[in-house]
C-alpha cells in the first residue's frame, strides 16, 4: 500500500509525535497534584524513564499510547505500508517495555500502566474517564499491590 501523504509532509507529522509531556500524561498529573500526590517526572535513572514516579509509594506509572506499545484493543493495528519496518520498531518498542518492566520490578517499584484506550472521549465524557482513571490510581497507590493496567 502507499502512503496518502508525500514523505515530506509524513516526516513533518511524525516529528509532531511528542514522547513526553503528552495531553492524556499532563491531565493525569494535574488531577493527582489537586488530590495532594506528589510525584518526580521521566526520571532517567530508573529504567524507561516512567511518566510519572511517585517515591513515597515506590510507585511509577507509564502512560502508553497503544500504537507505539503494541495494545491489543480497538485502537491498535498494523499500519499497511512499510510493515517490515513497522513490525521491527513495534517489536522493540514491546520488547524494552517488558524489560523496563521487568527491571522496575527487581528494584523494587510497583508498576501502573495506563493505556491510551481508557480515556479516548471527548468533552464531559473524557473528564468522567479521566476522573475514573485517577481513583483507579488512588486505589491502587493505596493498595499495596504490585503491578496493575487501566485499560479502556
Amino acid at each position: 500500500m502507499v502512503d496518502i501523504v508525500d514523505a515530506s509532509t509524513r516526516s513533518m507529522m511524525m516529528a509532531r509525535v511528542k514522547g513526553k509531556d503528552t495531553r492524556q500524561e499532563v491531565e493525569i498529573r494535574k488531577r493527582l497534584f489537586a488530590l495532594g500526590f506528589r510525584y518526580r517526572l521521566h526520571d532517567k535513572k530508573l529504567p524507561g524513564k516512567p511518566d510519572i514516579v511517585l517515591r513515597k509509594y515506590k510507585a511509577v506509572i507509564f502512560i502508553h499510547g497503544c500504537f507505539w506499545h503494541v495494545h491489543d484493543c480497538s485502537l491498535f493495528r498494523w499500519p499497511a505500508s512499510k510493515k517490515a519496518f513497522w513490525k521491527k520498531k513495534l517489536a522493540g518498542n514491546r520488547k524494552r517495555d517488558i524489560e523496563n518492566i521487568e527491571s522496575l520490578e527487581k528494584l523494587g517499584w510497583r508498576i501502573l500502566v495506563i493505556w491510551e484506550c481508557s480515556f479516548r472521549g471527548a468533552g464531559k465524557k473524557r473528564e468522567k474517564e479521566i476522573d475514573t482513571i485517577v481513583k483507579k490510581t488512588g486505589k491502587w497507590l493505596n493498595s499495596g499491590k504490585v503491578s496493575s493496567e487501566i485499560k479502556g
